[in-house]
């Protein structure tokens, strides 16, 4: 049996490149030899396609000595990755298949999609306006109403208008209600850029600190003693969702520290909750995948009240964690599905998107 030739992005340019990395260590740790042949690419902070042995593990040393630079053309029935140098081009592999472990702008947030899509080539995880949406999380809050599923009201705003009107930014935010509040990059993951505001003085460095990362930020109000519960979803036109799991952060909020350096956060699998709250937050999760047409995967992250018990979306991530002891793959693993089973699953669904876009006729004839 021919082996699928599959191509790993890594990397990427985003504030999330080092977390990029630790997942996809993970996914190419599981991916069967026997059945798939692997090309290694790697992008570097400034956009750059890189190949060759080693890829990864030279990207985590900070090195790109013995690499080459390639490219991948976005014209249909040319899925060969190039090496160029010295203003020479030539043919290094074919692809079948792309597994974009990347995490934030640029590589999950409907770029590489989108050229991915002109390139013609089967790609693992959701199309252009699922994570493109689920990347903004302005737009996203503004899907989740329109189809009558629960937000944390907020606040939106531009850099610009932070930096020449912030005095009346502030005015606007503290009329959600009483602090905290929470302010983020609206295009951002991994908790890149978030801070926590209990006062006036937070607020306005919270603003600053996510006016670096993004040219829009958004500001929440914060929900009372709330717990953090997250649900995988997996799937294309039929999705399926897990058992629910808990966050219980070794900050007062899940950072970018509790994720991914402060081993004293617990993940609790399954959350402990009531069948019926179960229930209804897979029911949810399923209708929030579904409303921004995701695709192959995505982590739906909520919100409860913890005096009220009122259920919150807060965000869907469409290029979830996927290291080992990422929510993602850990609850599917609970629910029954074994971490290299998920990732041919996720390969499998990509081929079947594929096959779904190339249903669509490109030609129109009044005859």
């Amino acid at each position: 049996m021919n082996k699928i030739r599959i191509g790993i992005l890594v990397g990427g340019r985003s504030g999330e490149h080092e977390v990029s990395l630790m997942s996809s260590k993970s996914v190419l740790s599981v991916l069967d030899p026997n059945k798939y042949e692997i090309t290694e690419i790697g992008i570097t902070h400034e956009g750059q396609w890189w190949s060759g042995e080693n890829t990864w593990q030279k990207f985590q040393d900070g090195t790109l000595d013995g690499l080459s630079r390639v490219l991948l053309v976005p014209e249909p029935g040319q899925t060969i990755l190039y090496k160029h140098q010295d203003k020479k081009i030539e043919a290094l592999s074919e692809l079948d298949v792309i597994f974009p472990v990347l995490h934030g702008t640029f590589g999950e947030d409907g770029t590489l999609q989108g050229f991915l899509e002109m390139a013609d080539i089967a790609y693992v995880g959701a199309g252009v306006l699922g994570s493109s949406v689920g990347m903004d999380k302005a737009l996203f809050k503004d899907v989740m109403r329109a189809n009558d599923i629960p937000v944390v009201d907020w606040v939106i705003a531009s850099r610009q208008h932070a930096e020449k009107d912030l005095q009346n930014l502030i005015g606007e935010a503290e009329g959600l209600g009483p602090y905290p509040f929470f302010i983020k990059p609206a295009n951002l993951g991994s908790s890149v850029g978030i801070t926590k505001c209990k006062n006036r003085s937070d607020l306005m460095e919270g603003i600053l600190e996510a006016c670096r990362f993004d040219r829009r930020i958004l500001i929440e109000r914060g929900v009372e003693n709330a717990r953090e519960i997250e649900i995988s979803v997996l799937g294309n036109e039929f999705p399926r969702a897990s058992i629910p799991g808990e966050i219980r952060p070794a900050d007062e909020f899940y950072s970018y520290n509790a994720k991914y350096y402060d081993d004293r956060s617990e993940l609790i699998i399954p959350a402990p909750l009531p069948q019926e709250t179960i229930t209804k937050m897979q029911e949810i999760a399923i209708r929030t995948y579904k409303a921004i047409d995701c695709a192959g995967m995505a982590r739906v992250d909520f919100l409860v009240d913890g005096k009220t018990n009122q259920i919150f979306m807060n965000e869907v991530n469409t290029i979830p964690g996927f290291t080992k002891i990422s929510m993602y793959p850990k609850l599917w693993e609970a629910s029954g599905l074994k971490y290299g089973d998920l990732v041919d699953e996720l390969i499998n669904l990509a081929f079947e998107r594929k096959a779904e876009r190339d249903r669509s006729e490109r030609k129109f004839s009044k005859e």
